[in-house]
């Protein structure tokens, strides 16, 4: 588990309680530069946020552009703009709930779908030639030009 965040006790807790300290491993937040080697390693990326506010209701997290340039597909909430993304491009799924034996079946249903899994990793280079900054800043620019 790279990075941290407010669960970030609660996990370390409930590994310790596990006896799971020689299965998981916590790596603390990392520059963007090391963080794409840890990315690009991963099987699946998830960043499943619960919809407990405006700010994550609507949000575009970082770690969804990681994901999809370092090609590997994602398993998401179906927050708005994460689903809009996900579907559009097919790179992922969702899960329903953030029940952990249902996040753990998702999990493994799509490890287990080598083709879909492919598919989804074949998508992210569509995604990633899409969704960047040089489109990204046209749309930027559009919108001040009538205010320059």
């Amino acid at each position: 588990i790279v990075g941290g965040g407010d669960v970030l006790p609660l996990l370390k807790k409930k590994v310790t309680d596990l006896s799971l300290q020689n299965k998981v491993l916590f790596v603390p937040r990392q520059t963007p530069e090391n963080l794409a080697g840890y990315t690009a390693n991963a099987d699946i990326g998830l960043t499943i946020d619960k919809d407990t506010n405006i700010n994550y209701r609507f949000s575009l997290p970082n770690k969804l552009f990681d994901y999809i340039y370092a090609g590997v597909p994602v398993l998401a909430t179906p927050l708005v703009e994460l689903k809009n993304i996900i579907e559009t491009y097919e790179i992922g799924d969702f899960i329903e709930n953030h029940d952990p034996e249902h996040i753990a079946g998702k999990i493994k249903n799509m490890l287990a779908d080598e083709n879909k899994l492919a598919m989804y990793k074949a998508n992210t280079q569509k995604a990633a030639t899409e969704l960047n900054w040089e489109n990204e800043k046209k749309t930027l620019i559009e919108i001040f030009t009538p205010y320059a």
